[in-house]
Formats: C-alpha cells, sequence, structure tokens
C-alpha cells in the first residue's frame, strides 16, 4: 500500500514537473521573441555607451531587489509547507508575512542607494532620471514572492505572463516611445525599465488575489519577522550569489573597461540569458515538490526529480546554444557592426549557461538540506569568478587587444566558475542523498555534433540564409537526434499534454 501511493505520488510529481516545463519552454520562446525588440531598439537607437551604462546601473538594483524579497523564491514552499497545512488563511498571512518584509528591507535600501548613488554608475548616467531606477526595488521584490506564492499552487502561467510577456514587451515599447520625445531621450532605457518592472507586478498582482485574496486576522510580530529573516540568510545568500555570478562580470567590465564593451557584452548577455531564464523558471514548480519529499524522507524520488529536470534543462540548452551560437556572427551582427566583436563573448556565455544547469538543480534541493554548506560554495566560486574575470580583462588589456576580447574574458571566466560550481555541487548532492543525481548522458554529444556540422556549413552562405535557413536547420538536426537518442520514455513526458491526466488515472 505505501508502495503503490510513492509510486503514485512520484509519478504525479513528475506530471507536474512536466506541466511546468512545458509551460516555461513556451515561455522561453515567448521571451526570446519579446526580448528582440528591444534589443534592436537599443543597440540600434541609444548606442554602446548608453547601454553600457544602463547595464552597469542594472547590477546592483537586481542584486539588491533579490535580497530584499529574502530568498522566497525557494523559501516559501517550504514556510507554507511547514507552517499552513490545509489552512488557507494561514497561507495567505505567511505570504503577506514575507511581504511586508520585503517592502521593509526594498525601503531601506532604496533610502541608502538615493543618498549614495555612485556604486550603481561606474560610468555615469545617462541623466539625471537614472537615479529613479531604485524605485524598482520594492515592486521587483514584492513580485517574486507573489510569483513564488502561485507557483506553490502549481500556477506557472502567471510568471510566463509577467516575466515573458509583460516586461519584455513593455521594455521594448517604453524603450522606442521615449526616445521620441526629446525630454526622456536620455532617460529612456531607465524609464522603461522602470514601467516595465511595475507592469509586470500589476500581472502578478491580479491572479495572487484572485488566489490568496486579502489577509484574514493578520497580525505581524516582530519576533517571528526577525525569525523569517534569520531563517532566509542562507536562501537570500545562495539566490544573491547565483545571480551575481551573472552580474559580477558587468560590474567589473564597468570597473575596468569602458562603457562601449559594457554595452556590446550586454548584448550578448541578453541573449545568452535566455536559456538562463528557462532553467531557474524550473526552480518555482520543483520546490513544492522536493519540500513535499523531504517532508516523508523520500531521498530516492528527489534524487529521480533531479536527474529528471536537469536532463530536460541540458538538453534544451543544449539546443539553444548550439541555434544561437554557430551563427554567433550573424546574431550578433543584428544589433550592428560594432556589436560583431561581442561573438566570443556569446559563445562563452552560452557554453557556460549549458555547464551551470547541474548546479542549479542541484542548488534547489542544497538550499534545503545543507543551506550553510551550499553557501560557503557559492561564495568561493563567485571569488573564483571575481579573480578570473579582473586577470582576464587585464591580460587582454595589456595585450592591446579590442573591447571584444575584454567582453570575452569576462565570459569565459563566468564559463570556468559555473563549471566548477556544477561539479562541486552536484558531489555534495550525491553524498548528501545517497544517489546519483548527474544530468550527463552521450547522447548530448550524438545530438550535438551533426548539428555543428549543419550550422558550420550555413556559416558559408550569405548572412540572411545563415539565419533565416541555418538556425531552423540546426534546430531540426539537433532536436532528431535529442528525441531519438537521448530521450527515454520517462523524458518523453515533457512533450505529452495528457501526461498529469494520466498520472492521476494511473491505476497503481
Amino acid at each position: 500500500m505505501n508502495t503503490s501511493a510513492t509510486a503514485t505520488g512520484d509519478s504525479d510529481d513528475i506530471a507536474q514537473l512536466a506541466k511546468g516545463g512545458r509551460t516555461n519552454t513556451l515561455g522561453f520562446v515567448v521571451r526570446l521573441i519579446a526580448r528582440i525588440p528591444f534589443l534592436v531598439i537599443a543597440t540600434h537607437l541609444y548606442g554602446a555607451e548608453a547601454l553600457g551604462r544602463f547595464a552597469s546601473a542594472l547590477v546592483l538594483i537586481e542584486i539588491i531587489a533579490l535580497i530584499c524579497s529574502l530568498g522566497e523564491k525557494r523559501g516559501l514552499a517550504q514556510r507554507l509547507s511547514e507552517g499552513a497545512g490545509e489552512n488557507r488563511a494561514a497561507e495567505t498571512n505567511l505570504v503577506y508575512d514575507g511581504i511586508l518584509l520585503a517592502l521593509a528591507y526594498s525601503a531601506v535600501a532604496a533610502a541608502v542607494l538615493w543618498v549614495f548613488p555612485e556604486p550603481m554608475f561606474p560610468n555615469g548616467m545617462n541623466s539625471d532620471w537614472d537615479l529613479w531606477l531604485i524605485a524598482t526595488i520594492p515592486a521587483f521584490a514584492v513580485t517574486e514572492i507573489l510569483l513564488a506564492a502561485q507557483a506553490y499552487r502549481f500556477d506557472i502561467a502567471t510568471t510566463v505572463r509577467a516575466r515573458a510577456v509583460v516586461e519584455p514587451w513593455t521594455i521594448s515599447i517604453g524603450a522606442g516611445v521615449f526616445f521620441y520625445f526629446p525630454a526622456t531621450r536620455d532617460s529612456g532605457l531607465a524609464l522603461a525599465f522602470i514601467v516595465s518592472i511595475y507592469a509586470g507586478l500589476l500581472t502578478a498582482l491580479w491572479p495572487f488575489l484572485r488566489t490568496y485574496g486579502l489577509p484574514r486576522g493578520w497580525r505581524p510580530h516582530p519576533s517571528p519577522m526577525l525569525a523569517i529573516s534569520a531563517r532566509a540568510f542562507p536562501l537570500v545568500g545562495a539566490d544573491a550569489i547565483e545571480r551575481g555570478t551573472r552580474l559580477l562580470d558587468i560590474f567589473i567590465l564597468g570597473l575596468f573597461a569602458p562603457p562601449q564593451a559594457v554595452g556590446i557584452y550586454y548584448a550578448a548577455q541578453q541573449i545568452a540569458s535566455l536559456p538562463q531564464k528557462l532553467k531557474t523558471s524550473f526552480e518555482p514548480i520543483l520546490s513544492p515538490v522536493i519540500t513535499k519529499n523531504l517532508r516523508i524522507g523520500n531521498m530516492d524520488a528527489i534524487a529521480a526529480q533531479v536527474r529528471q529536470v536537469g536532463f530536460w534543462i541540458i538538453a534544451i540548452q543544449l539546443g539553444i546554444a548550439l541555434v544561437l551560437g554557430v551563427p554567433g556572427e550573424a546574431v550578433m551582427g543584428l544589433w550592428g557592426p560594432d556589436y560583431v566583436a561581442g561573438t566570443a563573448a556569446l559563445a562563452f556565455l552560452l557554453a557556460a549557461e549549458v555547464v551551470a544547469s547541474m548546479a542549479v538543480v542541484s542548488e534547489s534541493v542544497l538550499v534545503y538540506i545543507a543551506r550553510k554548506r551550499n553557501l560557503a560554495i557559492s561564495v568561493g566560486i563567485i571569488a573564483l569568478q571575481a579573480v578570473l574575470t579582473i586577470v582576464l580583462i587585464e591580460m587582454a588589456q595589456r595585450m592591446e587587444l579590442g573591447r571584444g576580447f575584454q567582453a570575452a574574458g569576462a565570459a569565459g571566466a563566468l564559463m570556468v566558475a559555473l563549471g566548477v560550481s556544477s561539479l562541486v555541487k552536484a558531489l555534495l548532492l550525491k553524498h548528501l542523498l545517497g544517489a546519483p543525481v548527474s544530468n550527463w548522458r552521450w547522447a548530448l554529444v550524438y545530438a550535438a555534433a551533426p548539428a555543428v556540422v549543419v550550422g558550420y556549413a550555413f556559416t558559408w552562405a550569405p548572412e540572411w540564409m545563415e539565419l533565416v535557413i541555418g538556425i531552423p536547420a540546426v534546430l531540426g538536426t539537433y532536436a532528431l537526434v535529442i528525441w531519438r537518442r537521448g530521450f527515454s520514455d520517462e523524458d518523453k513526458v515533457l512533450f505529452r499534454k495528457q501526461a498529469a491526466s494520466e498520472a492521476n488515472n494511473d491505476p497503481a
């Protein structure tokens, strides 16, 4: 009876993960389509120098906003699982505890940056309006909590709408509109970003209020709130460092390189970060499944879920890396001739996201069972990245290499650091669970090899043909081989809409 119930529960978990994975894959495609107009507008209308200053300012904003969200992207699922049970009113109040704390910390952080804004602008400001970027800190932090709360109820569609539709399209439209008004031309990027973040907040708030409603009998008390803050520290550290590894390179480039180099790197990163958004968007749907199995001590199921989701992610990410990386020069050339220098940076950044997939999935479990050790590893990794980034940028400058080589050095440092992180965190998780967790399969090589050959052949064709015909050819070749050689019946559940109903009707 227990074995049957466990098997059915594990099947249901995989079905829920597959459902979330399908939604996130669709969200990735929508995000890719929506990101292109912003990059076209930012690179062609505003230029690399203005884009570089904007990117440097966002580094501190995003990190501080993530800290102010108190790790609730993953921690909220555990708090709800442990503290509320079936009491919906208690669940609602727990979410509002997190929102109140996030607003309090955000207000303090915004006030400090208002008084001391210099760290946000190592290369100067595009306009005085750039300082108002601090207004996005509370909105960003609260949105993270609202989306985590919806994910606890297995609602990933709201995340896709907010992050993959509303935010990117709003910033694209806003950047175009603000540019054509003389009063806002210099501040267009900052103002468009502010509007997009608040649009995302409203998009998340409406379904949240329908799902949870307003608090009932809610009386926040200082002691429990402080306990939440203390417990969140390892999660906050892990989240901030994980995101920081994607932003540290921009920050260091802003200190050591001209703003044009930062702008070129940022354009490459916006394309390469799409796979990163794909894998991190699995976290909200993975967290409730992990916390449930931790509560009943089902470590084998957790290891199986890590392997399953890890392979889904790396298989999709490798395909994305090949599609964008093999014709990388043509892809970067879309933003203008100056940005072709970022082709090597794009290749390293795409490779970095592939090697990082194991670290992200492993961390989804380690933040619950080995918080301090996970945090210590993350601190070591970001320190390694910082040292490597500075060394490689300095080497490029001393050898009098161009801005593209400086950007490539920062990207290469990120790739090495994330590779080390994946290896160390996977080994730790394997030890703690007592079961293998690796997402690697040789089928990835079998699928990548012919895709690379096809893509390289198209690099000899005209650029328009490389993009219009070559990219679908690379994707089709890779998808065909990975589907036949890499995906088992268990893996293919990701692409079956009836998976959830089959699992629920399983006679076992």
